[in-house]
């Protein structure tokens, strides 16, 4: 499998001395489902703000995604944002709008979808979620858990190459976790490319190919989950690992 994305030397400082990441290199490959796990505060969500240029990196020696220098000039970020999707812990969704409304919106104004094909893609990725019978609903109405579903297919509905997913499930209730997680691994058996925070040890285990420890800004250690969960060679991923799994 070729490189979708590559990074390389990227350091992210705020008010001019606080540096969240620290010389952070990484590639992903087409289809790779890449988790990266880690301490609050370690800078796993600013990294993933950052593949997509929703945070501007303070240094950065290299970016190609799909083969193409996403730092040119000419780099069109709103078309980047399509092709590199992202699920945000809060949903995000559109209050004033149906479910379905919220998923056409962005493939009518931004692909130039027709109103029909708009409606039966959200249609189908709706089903794909497994929400089909909340199509006239709006956000309101849904619990937690399938607002998260509805903000995977919007993301779904713009094509992309590449999912982001920010802790989707860290502002759910412990019961429905399950579904959003079912959701996700459906997504990764197709060859979705998907690049995930989260606190959720056995997703990670269980549907990664990679696994990315962080902390302090830095990518500690990196392996396939067998490597980093059964072996853990820093000892600050073991202490990572000990505490966390102990909970």
């Amino acid at each position: 499998m070729e490189n979708l994305f590559t990074l390389k030397n990227l350091s992210k400082t705020y008010n001019g001395d606080l540096e969240v990441l620290k010389d952070v290199s990484l590639s992903i490959k087409e289809g790779e489902v890449v988790t990266i796990i880690g301490p609050s505060g370690s800078g796993k969500s600013t990294l993933l703000r950052c593949l997509n240029l929703l945070e501007q990196p303070t240094y950065v020696t290299e970016m190609n995604f799909n083969g193409k220098n996403i730092l040119s000039s000419d780099i069109n970020v709103r078309e980047l944002r399509e092709e590199i999707g992202m699920v945000f812990q809060k949903f995000n969704l559109f209050p004033n709008y149906t479910v379905l409304d919220n998923i056409m919106l962005a493939p009518m104004k931004n692909l130039k979808m027709s109103k029909k094909e708009a409606k039966e893609q959200a249609l189908h990725y709706l089903e794909e979620v497994g929400l089909s019978e909340k199509a006239d609903s709006y956000p309101v109405s849904l619990s937690g858990g399938q607002q998260q579903r509805v903000a995977i297919a919007r993301a779904l509905a713009m094509h992309p190459k590449m999912l982001l997913f920010d802790e989707p499930t860290s502002a759910l209730d412990p019961q429905i976790v399950g579904d959003v997680l079912d959701v996700m691994k459906g997504l990764a058996q197709k060859g979705m490319t998907m690049v995930v925070v989260t606190h959720e040890m056995t997703f990670a285990k269980e549907v990664s190919d990679r696994v990315i420890f962080m902390d302090g800004g830095y990518i500690v250690e990196e392996g396939t989950p067998d490597q980093i969960f059964t072996n853990p060679q820093n000892p600050r991923t073991r202490a990572f690992l000990a505490r966390t799994l102990s909970n």
